[in-house]
């Protein structure tokens, strides 16, 4: 099998960011076009093992880098406000929609933090994709700033919405127990260590957005816990994906996993239970 190496590809939004992704062709017609996004801190960068495996299986794979983070330098880790994270991926998903069709399924990925983002859109504007793949969702955390760092951060949203202040995940074996996965994460170049305080501000808002104006998704889910997880709680987490879902939902859970499932020394069986996945939706 050939493994097709990705492209960086850049996307307008209407307000003139321009959002960068990796583009992972399909080998022949592809069965769906799968879109990820990512977490807080993380970027496709981390995912690009998984991400070859599902176009090996014959799945064209889009990784979307977020605004001010990743291979996107401009603002880093800034953004107006979450409705404007909300309005880049709807635009970026409209798009895809137009090139793909609407016989083609169209799958969204989320990845820990993203997952707010994920269904922050479904409510905002539902029915852009045809399925749903979580995982670790970053729904309710474990791990927050402290009561010192939060009052900080409340002050700068109000007169200097642009400071920086640190994302409470600097610690790699937050993510994973693997130790060349932590030296990786220790030194990667491309991870948002910093945020703005209104960036941080306003990851508060979407949380209330999620549960004021909480939806019901028709959409399937797949949802994946990992049992070793030291930043979410997986029993609220189940608890709350199961509070918006309203057709079919999935829910497959990993003892031994921690919160980064592509850094587990043997990844191979989560991707194969996704791919599994994908197949039954595809044939619906």
């Amino acid at each position: 099998m050939v493994d097709n190496p990705f492209e960086i590809q850049s996307f307008l939004t209407s307000g003139g960011y321009k959002l960068h992704y990796r583009h992972y062709h399909s080998v022949g017609i592809p069965k769906a076009t799968i879109v990820f996004i990512h977490g807080i801190q993380s970027h496709g960068g981390w995912y690009e093992s998984s991400c070859k495996k599902f176009v090996q299986a014959g799945y064209r794979v889009l990784f979307l880098d977020r605004r001010g983070s990743g291979l996107n330098e401009v603002s880093r880790g800034d953004s107006p406000s979450f409705r404007t994270l909300l309005d880049d991926l709807k635009e970026f998903l409209q798009y895809q929609r137009k090139e793909i069709g609407e016989a083609t399924p169209l799958i969204l990925g989320a990845i820990s933090w993203g997952g707010k983002i994920a269904f922050g859109l479904e409510i905002r504007m539902a029915n852009l994709v045809d399925g749903f793949l979580l995982l670790a969702p970053g729904f309710c955390p474990k791990v927050h700033p402290t009561r010192k760092e939060r009052f900080f951060i409340a002050l700068g949203s109000l007169f200097t919405p642009r400071r920086l202040f640190n994302i409470p995940l600097n610690d790699p074996e937050l993510f994973t127990a693997n130790p060349s996965a932590q030296k990786f994460l220790k030194e990667d170049p491309l991870a948002l260590r910093k945020a703005t305080a209104r960036f941080l501000i306003d990851s508060v808002r979407l949380d209330f957005y999620l549960r004021m104006f909480r939806t019901k998704i028709s959409k399937p889910i797949l949802l994946l816990i990992a049992g070793q997880d030291k930043i979410i709680d997986n029993e609220k987490t189940i608890a709350f994906v199961k509070g918006f879902a309203l057709g079919s939902l999935t829910i497959k859970e990993y003892p031994k996993a921690h919160h980064t499932f592509e850094f587990e020394p043997e990844p191979q069986l989560h991707i194969e239970e996704i791919k599994e996945w994908l197949e039954v939706q595809i044939k619906k």
